[in-house]
């Protein structure tokens, strides 16, 4: 009569054991369609979209908002056969999420990985084990016991099962991963019409970055001279979001955990584990924020936000190849310095839910308009709240910018596992000496925190004056490429 499928919360990133619930997408007697997003989940790394592995209509919740569900607990049950075709009169016919073996390109999600491991939605997941299916039919007259149901005995990814369903229906199956699907969702651009330069034509981050960059067209741009966002925060907490006031003391309570928690471990490591010093630098940005106003009538940026954050970005990454040791770890199991040949730049954003620094992959390989390009994106997945764990790891260098809050300057802490961050202040009309006289203009203050265990005071200042000097002058760009 109905068949009822038990989907439980998949492994969401290597070495996490749980989520907690933050929304339900769908409701009971919903229908809901193969990969669509069904439920948002916050890790102790990011809050993501979990997509439904299965067709059909939604039966049961098994957890509330708010609820912490260990992986492999189930979450929803789905109705694939609503109308009852394929199974027999009074029956209720009930299956796990544990496809039969089939052959994946490793990486992918589902698929194998190094060391016998799973690709998981993000990094990899524990050990494979052999997966087992559960008798397909229940007793006659059971209608709905999916609630009863333990965990599965493999994990398995929605996404896998995805990919799956559509090679056996014929169709095309786009390799590539749920962050990588999102850019270029939110770009439109259409994946199958990429070649994929990733393990076995996988679609990567780059892939799609370099043809949102090649499909920009003319339009408009409408953000401001004196811009200086590269995102706009998620709204602060409503009274409604936060837990009431405990009227014997006058208090409220929260809770330390998800992404907040993970922040604050990060933070405290890093500020006691690296000797952090802080330099500064006041630069005049006029001749910059005019460049700015010249790149919006450019084809190229139409549609994109342009900032000076952006500029501030690039001129980071030029004086990154003048000065590579600033694009380092320090590695003390090993006792090495790692010098990084890649820029994986991040951006760090408050959230509600505590501090995230996504990062954009190879940024030091994208020209001018990509660079926007990818900032916007990075901006308006902030935003949205829909920042993932890929999206925030292997990062090697930081920017924050406090400048969009009116704040001149601070004194940042190291994102753990860098060795350098630029805090970037807001850029405002300041009385200045220029050319002998006193006149107004574009002012804005730098700070650049360094771990100077490897970084030295001459290579720190050296680094910081290359990019206050690219930020007084574009035309040094042409000269430092």
């Amino acid at each position: 009569m109905a068949n009822l499928r038990h989907f439980a919360l998949p492994d969401l990133g290597e070495g996490l054991t749980e989520g907690e619930i933050l929304k339900w997408l769908v409701a009971p007697g919903d229908t809901v369609r193969l990969n669509q997003p069904i439920v948002e989940v916050e890790t102790a790394k990011a809050a993501v979209e979990v997509p439904s592995p299965y067709a059909g209509v939604v039966t049961t919740l098994h957890h509330g908002v708010g609820e912490t569900v260990d992986v492999g607990a189930p979450i929803i049950t789905v109705d694939t056969e609503p109308d009852g075709a394929g199974a027999a009169p009074g029956v209720a016919v009930l299956e796990h999420d544990a496809p039969e073996e089939t052959a994946v390109e490793p990486g992918l999600i589902g698929g194998p990985a190094p060391g016998g491991r799973t690709s998981v939605l993000v990094g990899y997941g524990p050990k494979s084990v052999t997966a087992k299916r559960r008798p397909r039919r229940a007793p006659s007259g059971v209608e709905n016991v999916a609630a009863e149901l333990p965990p599965p005995p493999a994990r398995v990814s929605a996404a896998a099962v995805g990919e799956r369903a559509a090679m056996v229906a014929g169709q095309v199956a786009v390799l590539a991963k749920p962050p990588v699907r999102k850019l270029a969702r939110d770009a439109g651009v259409d994946l199958r019409s990429l070649v994929g330069s990733g393990p076995g034509g996988t679609i990567t981050r780059a892939d799609v970055t370099a043809a949102i960059g090649a499909t920009a067209t003319v339009g408009t741009v409408t953000a401001s001279p004196t811009d200086a966002l590269a995102y706009a925060p998620s709204p602060a907490p409503t009274v409604e979001m936060l837990p009431q006031v405990d009227p014997a003391t006058r208090e409220q309570r929260i809770p330390i955990k998800g992404v907040r928690k993970v922040m604050a471990q990060a933070m405290v490591g890093s500020a006691f584990s690296a000797p952090h010093v802080t330099i500064w630098a006041t630069t005049d940005m006029t001749p910059t924020m005019e460049f700015l106003e010249h790149l919006k009538g450019r084809p190229e940026f139409a549609g994109v936000r342009v900032s000076p954050l952006l500029m501030a970005a690039r001129a980071l990454l030029v004086a990154l190849r003048r000065h590579p040791m600033v694009n380092s770890s320090w590695d003390d199991d090993a006792q090495e310095i790692v010098v990084k040949d890649y820029v994986n730049l991040g951006i760090a954003a408050a959230t509600p839910r505590g501090l995230v620094v996504p990062n954009i992959k190879d940024a030091g390989r994208l020209a001018l308009p990509g660079l926007a390009t990818a900032l916007n994106a990075l901006a308006d997945t902030a935003r949205a709240g829909r920042t993932s764990t890929e999206d925030m790891s292997r990062g090697t260098i930081t920017i924050t910018n406090v400048g969009f809050l009116g704040m001149d300057t601070g004194t940042p802490i190291l994102n753990p596992g860098e060795s350098a961050i630029l805090c970037f202040g807001v850029v405002r009309p300041t009385p200045w000496v220029h050319q002998g006289s006193i006149t107004v203009r574009q002012i804005t203050q730098l700070a650049l925190s360094f771990d100077h265990r490897h970084i030295d005071g001459q290579l720190g200042a050296g680094f910081l004056a290359d990019i206050a000097t690219l930020l007084a002058d574009p035309a040094q760009f042409a000269v430092w490429g």
